[in-house]
């Protein structure tokens, strides 16, 4: 037997991708799935991003990108994004180009992190988030917020979950997977709680383009000039541009932070392909109608999804007000059931149903599961037809 590093014993499937295994073996095998398990929207790249991806490879944009934090071009489009539509000032020096935003989670973990700090994640959390962490040795501190209040932490229940040991906070609004979103005065708040203590928030706002209902969302560093010098902006083409398959993201903040980021990228990856930089400077700088186009058609299937989840008896589930998630609760189901948490649940409901959902212990928050509505309107009425006669 091959001895493995310890840190992998400690490492989880990621749960998302697990489901997608599954339900893609299915599929081949002729079983008719509906997936609601894929986090990445159903839309095309725009024709006009990837044709610029297109452009850089005939003009022989192919070689590493130097230096491999990025390009200029990129590093700018980041900068004029982040100040047009977020009101964050940053300059290049303040940019990385990560391949995806998961790189950007794990550089920044690694570059900040030392056994035995501790990572505050709020419950319900991005099943990476924990493992990175503990791949970086760092310690997962995870604090949960009432379900009434949609699970949205208050100042309180992240003040007390502070240590002299807490080096980092992650956030992330809209989240996944609850499409909850922290309206401008709930990450005031938040940041008045932090603006005094010596550690870093990392702040993921991949879904910040995607809200709905009117909904306003504050990026956590225009908090204040204190939570500007204290975070970590991460987000990618990946979710707002449908370029998930192009592996390319961005974080921005302190200058320090990010250069020892680069350093590990230098070590490591050697950046992200120079084309698909090129695709993402024109995604954040051309015209954004896709965008919109995508943002509308997100909210009325979360509209629909929602209303369907919660007519059924015995789910819960809050309101989705950003990204392309809905995230019931269905502990009620599951014991009148005789089903044995949300694995079980999301198990039997494969198996049985066809239906693909991805169980809410990966996110940190039994007895729920998660469904992505980046999918077809037919296909989120078969779907949720089915999970209605199976729960019946």
């Amino acid at each position: 037997m091959v001895k493995l590093a310890q840190r992998m014993s400690q490492l989880a499937e990621s749960a998302t991708l697990a489901v997608a295994a599954k339900a893609a073996r299915m599929k081949a095998e002729g079983v008719d799935v509906v997936d609601f398990g894929v986090g990445e929207p159903d839309f095309p790249t725009p024709p006009h991003v990837a044709r610029a991806g297109i452009s850089a490879i005939e003009a022989g944009q192919t070689r590493y990108c130097k230096p491999t934090s990025g390009t200029a071009a990129a590093k700018q489009a980041v900068c004029a994004k982040l100040a047009r539509e977020n009101e964050l000032s940053y300059s290049p020096e303040q940019v990385i180009i990560t391949e995806g935003g998961k790189m950007g989670v794990y550089l920044a973990m690694q570059a900040v992190l030392s056994p035995g700090d501790e990572v505050v994640i709020p419950a319900p959390y991005w099943v990476s988030y924990p493992e990175i962490a503990k791949l970086a040795g760092g310690n997962p501190v995870f604090v949960r917020g009432s379900e009434t209040n949609d699970y949205k932490l208050t100042p309180d229940e992240l003040r007390r979950a502070l240590t002299p040991r807490t080096r980092m906070v992650v956030l992330n609004s809209p989240c996944n997977p609850s499409g909850v979103t922290y309206h401008p005065n709930e990450t005031r708040a938040l940041a008045d709680v932090l603006q005094d203590r010596d550690l870093l928030v990392l702040s993921d706002e991949i879904y910040d383009r995607l809200v709905f209902d009117g909904q306003k969302a504050l990026s956590y560093a225009a908090s204040s000039p204190a939570a500007h010098a204290q975070t970590l902006t991460l987000n990618a083409g990946s979710k707002t541009y449908s370029m998930t398959g192009w592996r390319v993201g961005y974080v921005a903040g302190p200058r320090e932070v990010i250069k020892a980021m680069a350093a590990i990228q230098t070590q490591s990856t050697s950046g992200a392909a120079t084309f698909t930089q090129a695709a993402l400077a024109t995604a954040l700088t051309a015209e954004q109608s896709a965008v919109e186009a995508m943002r509308v058609e997100f909210e009325r299937r979360a509209r629909h999804m929602w209303q369907q989840l919660t007519a059924m008896p015995g789910v819960r589930c809050p309101r989705p007000t950003g990204a392309f998630y809905c995230f019931p609760n269905v502990s009620a189901c599951t014991n009148r059931m005789g089903l044995r948490g949300s694995v079980e649940f999301a198990d039997r409901l494969l198996g049985e149903a066809h239906v693909a959902t991805v169980p809410g212990a990966g996110f940190g928050l039994e007895g729920h599961v998660r469904l992505s509505f980046a999918t077809g309107m037919s296909m989120i009425d078969e779907g949720l037809a089915r999970m209605a006669k199976f729960i019946r």
